[in-house]
């Protein structure tokens, strides 16, 4: 079994398993807060990252390529944990 960690796509899939379950766990549990959202974002993050970089394959792209990927990825996870910032104030303004 432990044969099967050393191809890098299964430790891929591996680490993105036990990113869902840890995300899953987050929320599932009844954990709320800025802090339980952007745990739950981060992960989301990382889990897109890998998937950008191992199963798309661009780990060993040209560096414009990876650059223009892990770039998007990271502006669309910084806006999005703006926008649930923003959210979290707003409501305890209410």
């Amino acid at each position: 079994m432990l044969h099967l960690l050393r191809e890098p796509l299964h430790r891929t899939w591996l680490v993105l398993t036990v990113a869902t379950s840890v995300a899953f766990w987050l929320r599932a549990d009844g954990m709320v807060g800025f802090a339980a959202g952007a745990g739950t974002l981060a992960i989301a993050y990382l889990k897109g990252r890998l998937i950008v970089l191992d199963c798309m394959e661009l780990r060993h792209a040209p560096p414009v390529w990876r650059g223009i990927f892990e770039g998007w990825l990271l502006l669309i996870s910084v806006a999005l944990l703006g926008v649930y910032w923003i959210g979290a104030n707003d409501l305890r303004g209410l």
